[in-house]
């Protein structure tokens, strides 16, 4: 087992003034704590990829912590098996008044690495950071985005059995993302165990077998990333309109206020209605809603997902400066159609999620969102030339030496 923790919670003092303060660390009157985690509890088995969700102040930075061990827990245990590489806080134990090399050698000192293997990994550390001559320059005057370079490339430059990753991969670059990324998936390959906190759903789906659902200091769900991450946007949801009630369908749930509503959803392709798509060929979402009083800002979105729950295409009405006028009439059914003119994604199964809300998106105002609300299956097209992967793209092999000789 790589990760075990038993009812694990964190607390801190909680003072109303100076005097209480006192008062308090002379007995004189009780604790008054604040807890950021309460009765936490879950394994994580050695090579499983686990991601960590909630909204800000729900725990996950406190939770990252106390497995890593810079911090110590007020209740419960935590149990690792195996050599932690925590990439927590930005730069968290670098000086910086020390150089990037001096740094990387303190770290790899306190990580218990030999005066040998130390001079063997920093070239490597250097060549992975990519950050030039700053690497013998103090930290102080690193870029946000230099700092995370440099903290991964040394908290990774040998494989962990364990890595634990709190956000700091957002601060650099694409290019150095993609990178890490693809060390990450690497390390997963040969069975370190992740423990990964983002609040982008494409990397928890991508990267993680399941998810954990932090809210309010304690876990309220822990399943498939798809599942979980579905629940995660049903509580902002309700944190925005204050008025959530989740509804059971065949594939997923509802959440919303119910001042919108969509009252069906069906698929056409050639014409005719469709549940399996020939890859490239058309398909047409067909929506019924209602506004139930005047929106004037109601905005359809839409987000088609492959069969992990992998985001594969989305937008909304708002942002695409469509369709402005949909909560004018209310009370009045309202048919619209997504027209998509050729299906460019691989074989497989496909789900849509849609949402009726004001604005940009669904945290201005949620009235109807509709996870899974129907699923379709797309199929080879005969007349394709063979393709692997997501999207079906029109390549064509060119010979540039073809009649070079002639």
């Amino acid at each position: 087992m790589g990760i075990r923790v038993d009812g694990l919670g964190k607390a801190y003092p909680r003072f109303r003034s100076r005097r209480h303060a006192l008062a308090t660390w002379l007995g004189l009157c009780p604790r008054d704590l604040c807890w950021v985690l309460r009765d936490v509890s879950f394994t994580v088995e050695q090579g499983e990829s686990v991601g960590l969700v909630g909204v800000n102040g729900a725990g996950k930075s406190t939770l990252l912590k106390l497995i890593a061990g810079t911090t110590v827990p007020t209740t419960g245990s935590v149990s690792v098996n195996g050599r932690i590489a925590a990439l927590l806080e930005l730069g968290m134990g670098f000086h910086p008044e020390f150089t990037g090399r001096e740094n990387v050698v303190l770290s790899a000192r306190m990580q218990g690495f030999s005066p040998e293997e130390i001079d063997a990994l920093v070239p490597s550390i250097q060549a992975f950071a990519e950050i030039g001559d700053y690497f013998d320059q103090p930290v102080r005057i690193y870029s946000s985005g230099m700092f995370v370079r440099l903290a991964f490339s040394a908290a990774t430059a040998v494989r962990p059995e364990i890595l634990i990753v709190d956000e700091a991969l957002a601060v650099g670059d694409a290019y150095f993302q993609h990178k890490s990324f693809a060390r990450i998936r690497s390390f997963r390959e040969q069975g370190t165990t992740l423990l990964f906190v983002s609040h982008d759903p494409g990397s928890i789906k991508s990267l993680c077998d399941r998810a954990i659902l932090l809210n309010e200091s304690r876990i309220i769900a822990d399943a498939p990333p798809a599942e979980v991450l579905d629940y995660y946007n049903a509580l902002i949801a309700e944190k925005e309109a204050n008025a959530v009630q989740l509804k059971e369908n065949r594939y997923g749930g509802r959440s919303g206020n119910g001042m919108a509503t969509f009252l069906s959803v069906t698929f056409e392709s050639k014409g005719k209605p469709a549940k399996i798509v020939e890859v490239g060929a058309d398909l047409d979402i067909c929506l019924t809603l209602v506004a139930h009083q005047a929106i004037p800002d109601l905005s359809v979105g839409f987000m088609l997902k492959d069969r992990t729950g992998l985001d594969i295409f989305g937008s909304n009405t708002w942002l695409r400066g469509e369709l402005a006028s949909l909560g004018d009439a209310p009370g009045v059914p309202r048919k619209l159609r997504i027209r998509i003119p050729a299906l460019n994604v691989g074989p497989g199964s496909y789900s849509l999620t849609l949402a009726l809300h004001s604005g940009a998106s669904h945290l201005q105002g949620n009235f109807d969102w509709w996870d899974n609300a129907e699923v379709f299956q797309v199929v080879p097209d005969s007349g394709r030339k063979h393709f692997l992967g997501v999207c079906a793209l029109d390549a064509v092999l060119i010979d540039d030496d073809a009649g070079a000789d002639a």
